[in-house]
């Protein structure tokens, strides 16, 4: 009997549900993990390290990577070509579709990595691309970038018992957005920007459910803003241990 090549089976008994994202973790024929995600006409197939779809471009472990080797062989006569620009387009959209199911499986720490990966990535593409339009196609999503790898990294904080942490991640992550609306010459559409309003909410949030007051970093913040260089040099040692894991 020939083997079936349908999926009829999966899609009877995983329901599409629009506007959900649906994943799952699943286990493949040879006995390695990998990611599904329910899409309306079938399932994405996904593994769980490396490329999403385990490919090696040029034997380097992601497009990007193979990028980076290519630009230390080549030099100054580094320049993207039309194939490379398809190709960092296929990288982009793996990763996202990576990113947004960790999201949804609360594999936060992995989705930290793929959101970390896709900004080197649009770092990549803005320093040596040639085609402003092709290179906005990628920065107009920067922020909600940013925003993914902080809800991520904010979740994950919470789930480590860190509440401080956490509100210290979201701070960085606003900061990152402030300063690329500051290259852009834009600084009034900060305060506009909506994922800055729901990342302002989620620090809030967590303030009132842990009742945490300023953490160091706003504590250091505000030492230097007022002057206060004997104070600042407390918070600093008093980081430094915390980052070291000291008492």
């Amino acid at each position: 009997m020939p083997q079936r090549q349908d999926i009829d089976f999966i899609l009877r008994h995983w329901p599409f549900q629009p506007g959900v994202v649906s994943a799952r973790f699943a286990e493949a024929s040879d006995g390695r993990k990998v990611m599904q995600m329910r899409i309306e006409m079938g399932l994405l197939q996904m593994e769980t390290v490396g490329r999403p779809d385990g490919q090696r471009p040029g034997g380097a472990k992601t497009y990007l990577d193979y990028l980076n080797a290519q630009l230390v062989r080549r030099g100054e006569s580094f320049a993207l070509t039309d194939e490379n620009r398809m190709e960092i387009d296929r990288e982009f959209l793996q990763f996202y579709h990576r990113r947004i199911c960790c999201l949804a499986l609360r594999e936060f720490r992995r989705a930290v990595a793929d959101a970390d990966h896709t900004l080197a990535l649009m770092d990549f593409v803005a320093h040596w691309s040639t085609d402003p339009e092709w290179t906005l196609s990628h920065e107009q999503y920067r922020p909600f970038v940013i925003f993914h790898r902080a809800q991520a990294a904010t979740l994950a904080e919470v789930q480590d018992s860190n509440p401080q942490a956490a509100v210290e991640e979201i701070n960085r992550a606003l900061d990152r957005i402030r300063e690329m609306y500051a290259k852009l010459e834009a600084e009034e559409r900060f305060d506009q920007d909506e994922l800055v309003g729901q990342l302002t909410q989620l620090k809030e949030s967590l303030r009132k459910e842990y009742g945490l007051g300023p953490t160091l970093i706003e504590q250091l913040d505000d030492a230097v803003a007022t002057e206060q260089y004997e104070r600042a040099a407390r918070l600093r040692d008093e980081i430094a241990r915390r980052h070291t894991g000291q008492c």
